[in-house]
């Protein structure tokens, strides 16, 4: 075996590892996209779910601050 093949087979070895780092890094990153994805669309369905609990209220009895009178001294 030469210096260039022993020079080359340690070059493709560093490679190899990278590109194994790489497959590894683009997993986890797929895994965190999949988390976020499912933690939005829960977020999206709770926030479908408080908009409509609010359209369901009941206006209130309490008359909001520009409704109501003012004290006598004014």
């Amino acid at each position: 075996m030469t210096i260039e093949d022993t020079v080359f087979s340690q070059r493709i070895d560093e490679l190899e590892m990278k590109v194994a780092f790489q497959e590894n890094t683009i997993e986890q990153l797929n895994q965190s996209i999949i988390e976020q994805q499912f933690t939005l669309e829960k977020m999206q369905l709770q926030l479908r779910y408080l908009a409509q609990k609010l359209k369901d209220m009941q206006p209130s009895n309490i008359a909001t601050a520009a409704e109501e009178t003012p004290p006598p001294h004014y």
